[in-house]
């Protein structure tokens, strides 16, 4: 997997044309802070974009997410696809702030890894505090357990895919289609 820096990342889009970057977060993440030109396709949709950016993309192709995991998926889609032309900006949106890179802010939101750590431990709870009624309620406890044990091995979140899907983070859906055919063209 290829992977650039925030600063390589600027100074691409800066010097070079033919840079497309491609923010795989929710639409409500995109929505809160995203890169000036950066367009957004959702990691949970981009396999329906595959055929546009594999036929139309520019040159090369910034992945973006967060802090750079749903990245390395939509990295592994696109080589798999026959795209080799795609990096992975290392640390996501989080460096690009912590950098004080510019960023477009829009409607503030809570982040998709923040939800997941929320629901987790909401789960946590109530099956701790259910326990006193019904033991079996701390089964709820090693499921959600196993989960972040296997989110942490393999680096995906089934959660984290799960939340993605609901209403709060589909809220300003763009138009992925119309946004990756306009940045094809230029």
């Amino acid at each position: 997997m290829t992977t650039i820096d925030v600063a390589t990342t600027r100074a691409m889009t800066a010097t070079a044309a033919g840079v497309l970057l491609l923010d795989v977060r929710t639409p409500a993440e995109f929505e809160t802070a995203h890169i000036d030109g950066a367009v957004s396709v959702p990691l949970d949709r981009l396999q329906n974009h595959l055929p546009q950016l594999t036929d139309g993309a520019p040159g090369q192709i910034v992945l973006i997410c967060q802090s750079g995991a749903r990245a390395s998926t939509a990295h592994a889609a696109l080589f798999r696809a026959g795209l080799s032309t795609s990096a992975v900006m290392t640390g996501g949106m989080n460096a690009w702030i912590a950098a004080g890179a510019p960023v477009i802010r829009g409607r503030q939101r809570w982040s998709l890894e923040r939800q997941v750590r929320l629901v987790a431990g909401l789960l946590v709870l109530v099956s701790v505090l259910l326990s006193v009624l019904t033991p079996w309620s701390l089964l709820l406890t090693a499921f959600v357990g196993a989960g972040l044990t296997y989110a942490g091995a393999s680096d995906t979140c089934m959660m984290g895919l799960l939340l993605a899907r609901l209403p709060y983070n589909r809220a300003t859906a763009t138009d992925p289609a119309a946004a990756l055919a306009q940045a094809c063209r230029r």
